[in-house]
């Protein structure tokens, strides 16, 4: 009898040593993924990605789930300011399984240590790719980024002010942070490879700033002929309109991060009109666009003039869903982060160019194509030119 009681003590010890300890954010009913971003503030428009994210995560919910397991998204509200987004994932970390979509450069700046410090896995990261290609590689581990290069991006757009509206003086204007200083390296650089083109001069503005008029003057009077813009979309918005009350129409070359048609024609109807903006997802208009907008759009008409940024909000949900199908059912953090690394050549729903992660490659996507807003009456686009992939950053 002694015999059998210490054998089942024995065998009720092994049991308590061989369960394996909580997943935060994942019970078997449902996973959490968290987000914070800006749903007010300068960049508030930017805010609707989590709306989105949000959406596409109720209608994998409709379908059952992946593996047993509905989706749940916590959001909160940093007014892209790195304080509060700090704030924000240091009291989210321990009840999520994921970070995802965190936006700004400078949030991302200040956050990237504390989240790879943390081992929460952070899927897509919106902001300058250049601040991860810095950190060590273990503190890579857990963090996968899909997103252009801010420097090889500026350099195009440079070069394609040139090619295409032979454009000899070409001016920036942008945020003054590394956000918008990365862009301007990249501009300096193509400059500098094109003969009889040269950097006219720069405008940089701060987030807090509301009036354009005074950065529009200085741009004017560099003489440009082209302006490369790397702003929120209600910055940009303010200086073409004041340099509209100048007479000062310059050709527009945007960053990717005003490729939201729907949203600039809303802010400047006739004045967005043949201004230039790269992309690397696509657009509505486009098969894989209009598909996934048929979705977001049923679920949550408040998406509605918001489209090009409610597709990347979809996208930034597909990523860690297909993370979660390929990681199974007996989920944690390290089998999300290996079933990450397992994409090769894959496209969410075919938003974008192939993405390819891997052991040794975190920057799974570095690349844009060029389009040119048509007329604000139907909110139409052109395409210019093929794809164009720069090597991936880390």
């Amino acid at each position: 009898m002694r015999r059998a009681t210490a054998a089942l003590l024995l065998l009720a010890a092994a049991g308590v040593r061989a369960a394996s300890p909580p997943v935060p954010g994942v019970s078997d009913t449902e996973v959490t993924f968290c987000m914070t971003v800006p749903l007010s503030g300068p960049a508030a428009a930017w805010g609707a990605l989590a709306v989105a994210a949000e959406t596409w995560a109720r209608h994998v919910n409709e379908q059952g789930g992946v593996h047993g397991r509905k989706l749940r998204v916590q959001v909160r509200d940093d007014g892209y300011n790195p304080g509060r987004a700090i704030a924000n994932l240091h009291e989210m970390k321990d009840s999520c399984f994921a970070v995802l979509g965190t936006m700004g450069t400078a949030v991302l700046g200040a956050a990237k240590d504390q989240v790879a410090e943390s081992g929460v896995p952070w899927i897509y990261p919106l902001g300058n790719p250049r601040i991860f290609a810095g950190m060590p590689r273990e503190k890579l581990h857990a963090i996968f980024v899909e997103y252009p290069d801010y420097a090889d991006e500026g350099e195009f757009l440079a070069q394609q002010a040139a090619a295409l509206e032979g454009a000899k003086r070409i001016a920036f204007f942008g945020q003054n942070d590394d956000y918008g200083k990365t862009g301007l390296e990249g501009v300096k650089r193509g400059v500098a490879g094109l003969p009889g083109v040269t950097l006219a001069g720069a405008a940089l503005y701060e987030v807090t700033d509301r009036e354009m008029g005074t950065h529009a003057l200085r741009l004017k009077e560099t003489g440009a002929d082209a302006v490369v813009l790397y702003a929120t979309s209600a910055h940009a918005a303010g200086l073409v309109k004041e340099m509209a009350k100048l007479a000062y129409r310059p050709r527009l070359f945007a960053s990717f991060t005003l490729s939201d048609r729907d949203r600039m024609f809303g802010l400047l109807a006739d004045l967005w009109e043949g201004a230039y903006y790269d992309t690397h997802l696509a657009q509505r208009g486009e098969p894989a666009a209009d598909r996934v907008l048929e979705t977001l759009l049923r679920l949550e008409p408040s998406l509605q003039g918001r489209e090009g940024t409610a597709i990347h909000g979809a996208m930034v949900m597909m990523v860690a869903v297909e993370g979660l199908r390929r990681a199974g059912r007996d989920l944690d953090r390290e089998r999300l982060v290996q079933a990450l690394e397992s994409l090769r050549a894959w496209s969410p729903a075919g938003l974008t160019a192939p993405v390819t992660f891997g052991p040794g490659r975190r920057h799974g996507l570095n690349g844009v194509r060029l389009l040119r807003a048509g007329k604000a009456a139907d909110r139409s686009f052109t395409r210019v030119g093929a794809d164009l992939l720069f090597p991936p950053l880390f």
